[in-house]
Order: C-alpha cells, then structure tokens, then sequence
C-alpha cells in the first residue's frame, strides 16, 4: 500500500512557506490570493520533477531517476491532500458566512446579487460551449466569475472530481477532448486572477465616471468583483466606508449561494452519470456506487453556516477556523498544482481566455444593470 506520509511532508512544508509569504504578499499585491500563488507554485515544482522524470524515461541527465523517484513518493500524500483538504476547507469556509449579515443587505441588494450569479453561470456555460472550451473548464470558470473566485472554484473541483468521465463525455451524446481536472482548475484560477485584478483598477474609476452613490459603487463591486480580498481593494479606494461594508456583505451574499449551486451541479451531474452507468448484467458499477445527490462537503459547509449564525462560537474560535480555512485550500491547490500539465495548458489556445473575458464582461454589465435598476 502507497504511503501518504512523503507527499503530505512535502505539501505541508509548502503550505507553511506560502503562509509565511502571504503578509508580504498581501501588502506587494492585495489582489492576488494566496490559492493562486499556492497553485502556481505546486505547477511550478510539478513541472520540474515531471520534467526530471521524463529525462529519466530517456536516459539523459543525472536528476531524471530523483525526480521519478520524488515524484512516485509523493504522488499519494499529494492526490489526498487535494481532494480530502480542499473538502475541509470548503467546510469550514461556512463558518465565515452569517445569515442575518446576509440579510442586512435588504431585498433589493440581495436580487442584484442573486441575478447576478444566475446570468452570469448560466451565460458562461452557453458561452463556453459556443466557443468549444471543455465543460470542466467551463464550469469552473463560471463558478469563479459568479461567485467567490478561487474558493469557489475549489468547492466546484468536489464536484468535477468525482464525476465519472463517462458523464462529461457522453452525457448529452457528444464527446470533447480529454481534459485533466488539475488544468481546467489552473485555468480558471488563471483566468479570475487577470480580470479581477483588472477589476480592482476599473472598476471604482468606472464607479466614480457613473456618478454612483458609496452605497451603490460597493453593492456593485461586491455583487461582480471575483476574490474576497480583491472586492476589498476595490471598494477600499472608493470614498467613504459605506462603500467597503456595503461591498464585504454583498460578497458574503455570493458566497452563500455556493451551497445550492454546487449541490445542483453534483445532483444534475450524479443523475447523468446513473442514466449512463452500464446496464447490471454488463459489469460492476463503478466504486462508491450510486453518486449522492448532494456532496458530504456541502452539507457540512451548510451546518457550519447554521453553527455561525447561531451566534455560539467565540470570536477566537471564528479568527482560528479563518486561518484554517486558508491553510487547508493552500495545502490543497499546491496539492493540486503538482498534477498540472504545463505543456497541455499552453496548448489550450485562446478559447479559454475569451471565454474568461466575455465572462468579466457579463458579471460587471449585468450587476451594474441591476444596481442602477433596483436601487
């Protein structure tokens, strides 16, 4: 039986470099996240290890039998960090969100955002596949762009990740290239990081342009701004504190909308993937059986909103869980960084990018359409 104490070591002693980093990272460039960075990273070393190997396979060089022999260790640790952390984070993420600041944001707040996280889903997809790109990347693409960046992105790799192939593939009767989950993820991190950096810049210059009141300018940069600490730079340069906590509310409203859609996205994706499964007497099912209509993971990131608005937990409690919550999506995107393929990435073209900008384009129009209309 593989061991997963070497990957772990090595995904844990990134996870603390990445953490160590993140204050300086935060005070050079706010709006880059620390996932992205994580992910990034783990792409980078996976690369050269996978670039190692390969000279082994060869038999050129000295370093190619280390790497393959790095990367053969390392392989179990690392396949069940990214998919056990990236479950935990995505729990406990729910302990950030309380119902009643939700509901602060009134009725009209809470439409502009509930149209806007519809519109824009649904519209990336329809995008997505007039333009070809694969439907993992589409879907993590619109999960981003809707709603919370690199963490939602995260919470949908649950469901992308345990969605049998034969479901993407065939499930409407067509096929698509094959298409690693590690590369549609970095995609997509790829793809919110650029416009919502792009956003921090536009989008209070825009604000100011328009003539939105503080109350406006942050409802809409929280309702279309992708990364949490993105939505903070931008609202931040916008005059008066209205602007910041009206944007910060805004955001969390997004994010509780996470929970129904992923659940959707897994019920749809399980019921495809029972009307394709083979007929009993062809052969066993594949393992775990029938997929759950709603993931394990939501469920607990459910609870754990309902434990937060419940008032119970201590501040000190609420502040420990948030660093948590970092570290274990840290730990999991560089995880998940190492089984990136580089060389397939490149190579998939601009489609991608065009769909990511059409996408920016559909969450600002329409969040800005919709503030102006309902408030």
């Amino acid at each position: 039986m593989a061991r997963p104490l070497p990957g772990l070591a090595l995904t844990a002693a990134a996870t603390a470099a990445l953490l160590a980093a993140a204050p300086a990272l935060a005070r050079t460039a706010p709006s880059l996240s620390p996932l992205v960075l994580a992910l990034l990273l783990g792409a980078l070393a996976g690369s050269l290890l996978g670039a190692g190997s390969r000279r082994a396979v060869h038999g050129r060089g000295t370093a190619g039998p280390a790497a393959a022999r790095v990367l053969a260790a390392t392989r179990p640790g690392t396949d069940w960090a990214a998919r056990h952390l990236l479950r935990a984070g995505v729990v406990l993420l729910g302990l950030q969100l309380a119902v009643g600041d939700v509901l602060g944001l009134g009725w009209r707040g809470l439409l502009v955002v509930a149209v806007t996280v519809a519109t824009t889903f649904t519209a990336t997809l329809a995008l997505g596949r007039r333009l070809g790109v694969d439907r993992d990347t589409s879907l993590l693409v619109a999960t981003g762009f809707s709603i919370c960046g690199a963490a939602a992105i995260s919470a949908m790799t649950g469901v992308v990740d345990r969605t049998p192939r034969a479901a993407r593939a065939h499930a409407d009767g067509t096929t698509e290239p094959e298409h690693d989950t590690a590369t549609a993820v970095a995609t997509a991190l790829a793809l919110v990081a650029l416009c919502g950096t792009a956003a921090v810049v536009v989008l209070p210059w825009l604000a100011g342009v328009l003539g939105l009141t503080p109350e406006q300018a942050g409802l809409w940069i929280g309702a279309s701004v992708q990364e949490v600490a993105q939505v903070v730079a931008a609202a931040g340069t916008v005059a008066g504190t209205a602007a910041l906590a009206t944007a910060t509310v805004a955001k969390l409203a997004r994010v509780v909308l996470l929970a129904p859609l992923v659940a959707a996205v897994g019920s749809a994706r399980g019921r495809r993937a029972a009307l394709a499964a083979p007929d009993p007497g062809a052969g066993p099912r594949p393992r775990g059986g029938r997929p759950a209509a709603v993931p394990g993971f939501v469920v607990g990131f459910l609870g754990a909103v309902l434990l937060r608005s419940l008032g119970v937990l201590p501040a000190g409690v609420l502040d420990v869980a948030a660093h948590v919550t970092t570290a274990l999506f840290v730990a999991a995107m560089f995880a998940l960084g190492l089984g990136v393929d580089v060389p397939r990435l490149v190579r998939t073209g601009r489609r991608p990018l065009v769909l990511g900008l059409c996408s920016a384009l559909v969450v600002t129009g329409t969040s800005l359409v919709a503030v102006l209309a309902l408030t």
